[in-house]
């Protein structure tokens, strides 16, 4: 992905002195849900032209929990202890629900992803944000 989400949202006024650490693990993950939604869809409409539809398919395409943890499986050995950790708090959370096309260790492991993403967004770290989640779009569009 070619810009930052610095460039998009004042990241660092967002995150201020907190330590996003304190968050749940579920609070993680439900910010973290909406950040890498919101920046899949910035890159789709940023780099591609398409009708909405279009870009609702490839969006949904990447975000689905089957997808995501097929992606946290392949890049575990680049993460570093901190944010396995902080994976490891999101995939072992009880979350009392799960995803309709998704088995639960599927539904766990994006939920653990989904953590990570909202701890790197609210530590404010948008160069690791912006690189994991351009992986993830990489990695589908090598699909087609």
């Amino acid at each position: 992905m070619e810009k930052s989400i610095d460039s998009i949202i004042d990241i660092k006024n967002i995150a201020g002195d907190i330590d996003p650490y304190q968050y749940s693990p579920l609070a993680l993950a439900y910010i973290g849900d909406s950040v890498l939604d919101l920046l899949v869809k910035r890159y789709f409409v940023l780099e591609t032209n398409k009708q909405t539809y279009k870009y609702h398919k490839d969006v949904t395409n990447i975000v689905k929990a089957v997808n995501q943890a097929s992606f946290i499986d392949g890049i575990m050995s680049e993460l570093s202890e901190e944010e396995k950790d902080i994976y490891k708090r999101g995939r072992n959370a009880n979350t009392h629900s799960k995803a309709k096309n998704a088995t639960v260790g599927q539904y766990r492991k994006a939920t653990g992803l989904e953590a990570l993403m909202g701890y790197l967004y609210l530590k404010g770290d948008t160069k690791r944000l912006d690189y994991l989640v351009g992986r993830m779009i990489d990695g589908y569009m090598k699909k087609d």
